[in-house]
């Protein structure tokens, strides 16, 4: 009755512990922000819904929107793209899925971080594409190395993704660089997920487009400003990958929300400080959490961006018994078969709650 590539698709084990949680529980599941949108931005929407603007756009975006996503490239990423070479999707996720769709054909294989966001190896498998894990490095980042170890005739894409959602990791330029240099000659697209890109607490942001063409960029407002609910990523790169792109968009979405890419205009093109807030309190709370880790011996490698840590941890069933004593968090096994052993931990939420989890980690544990 059902079709194959859909009924082989299981509800996120991420889905599943919210699901399973009870009332009260400490919830260091969630990849989302703990803060409100900030005012001038809800502001916008205000205003556009009081002037009308409610009803279809330009199936690429508002122009104004497009335009301002270039200008951010330029200043904070290095590299120049035109608006006609970006498309604002309902979310990053709708963006990862229109790369994917117009990229593979049945059979064509992804090279994806393992452990990688889970959306990864899922999208891929509904183009009947072939996800292939990359086992991650010492620092828990796609080398290059390990990358040309898993590069066949048909390898049409690599994922990357920094900071990474599980980890926390960050690439290096140097590792960005032998990426790109890889995908040039191979002729092989990098989809490159920056959705984290602000929240770096070690090292730098560097972008694969910074040194080929053969680069999707996926971007969001989504974590950046609070802004999941909104649900505008984008996507740049050639006019050539966007005019595939936009095929697919404009069936399956027809144009993001409108009101929602004037608020995505006023976060990129307005004040800042309110990305820097967040970032200094992400870094406390990591600073807590890798403190009460270290402290009662669980190994954990340093998270330098994003808000997750992933500790290794001996107890298989770790999730559940967690779980049953009020904290949420994520197996490590919904992330990749290499996630066997570890629990995402999400310090997007209160200082208390982090201090609250740890207590009941160490007694669960340890």
């Amino acid at each position: 009755m059902f079709s194959e590539r859909v009924k082989c698709i299981d509800i996120s084990g991420i889905r599943k512990m919210f699901e399973a949680a009870g009332p009260g529980a400490i919830n260091m599941g969630l990849g989302q922000p703990d803060f409100d949108t900030p005012e001038h931005i809800k502001k916008a929407a205000i205003d556009a819904i009081n002037e009308g603007f409610t009803g279809y756009t330009m199936n690429l975006g508002i122009p104004e929107l497009r335009q301002a996503i270039c200008n951010k490239f330029d200043k904070d990423n290095h590299f120049e793209v035109s608006p006609d070479g970006v498309i604002v999707t309902a979310g990053a996720s709708e963006a990862l899925h229109l790369a994917l769709q117009s990229l593979l054909d049945a059979g064509d294989e992804v090279l994806v971080p393992d452990p990688g966001f889970v959306s990864y190896p899922v999208l891929t498998g509904i183009t009947g594409g072939k996800a292939v894990g990359i086992p991650l490095g010492e620092k828990l980042t796609v080398t290059p190395e390990a990358v040309n170890e898993l590069v066949t005739p048909k390898t049409k894409a690599i994922i990357v993704n920094s900071p990474s959602n599980p980890t926390g990791a960050v690439q290096s330029k140097e590792e960005i660089r032998g990426l790109a240099e890889i995908a040039d000659d191979r002729n092989i697209t990098i989809i490159s997920d920056e959705v984290y890109e602000h929240f770096i607490y070690k090292g730098e942001h560097a972008s694969p487009a910074q040194f080929s063409d053969n680069v999707i960029t996926i971007n969001a407002v989504s974590k950046t400003y609070a802004m999941t609910g909104w649900r505008i990523g984008y996507a740049a790169a050639s006019k050539e990958y966007i005019e595939q792109m936009l095929k697919v968009h404009q069936y399956i979405q027809a144009c993001a929300c409108s009101i929602s890419q004037k608020a995505a205009l006023a976060a990129i093109e307005g004040p800042q400080d309110c990305v820097g807030e967040m970032r200094e309190s992400f870094r406390k709370r990591r600073d807590i959490l890798m403190e009460g880790l270290h402290g009662m011996g669980i190994k954990c490698v340093t998270p330098e961006g994003a808000f997750y840590a992933f500790p290794e941890v001996s107890d298989d069933d770790a999730p559940g018994k967690l779980l049953e004593n009020g904290v949420i968090v994520a197996p490590g096994t919904a992330f990749g078969r290499n996630g066997a052993g570890h629990i995402r931990l999400s310090y997007a939420t209160s200082e208390d709650n982090i201090r609250k989890a740890l207590g009941i980690i160490e007694k669960v544990l340890v």
